[in-house]
């Protein structure tokens, strides 16, 4: 755990729990606007909340050589989470467009 400082790991940990409330209240969003298209974006959110728990749990372990595997896990949970994220914004983009008769 002394990868990073102190001010480090408090930055690391508040994205993380900013992350899951960002999710929750997305989803809370779309329970209220009855807009599930909203619920995609929450859940696009995932593999990008993934990819931070895999370096925090990379750096809590001192950045072992054994655990690299989750640098390689972080980096395909980084390009999976940008590409749920578009997806997910281009969803609702979709939704709100005007329906042609």
């Amino acid at each position: 755990m002394h990868a990073l400082s102190i001010p480090t790991w408090m930055i690391h940990i508040s994205s993380v729990i900013e992350w899951i409330a960002a999710m929750w209240l997305i989803w809370i969003y779309s329970e209220v606007t009855q807009d599930r298209a909203w619920q995609w974006l929450s859940l696009g959110m995932i593999p990008a909340l993934i990819s931070a728990m895999c370096a925090c749990t990379w750096h809590f372990f001192d950045n072992p050589e054994s655990l690299e595997w989750l640098v390689t896990l972080q980096a395909a949970m980084t390009v999976l989470g940008n590409c749920t994220l578009c997806a997910a914004a281009w969803w609702i983009w979709r939704q709100k467009q005007p329906r042609e008769s």
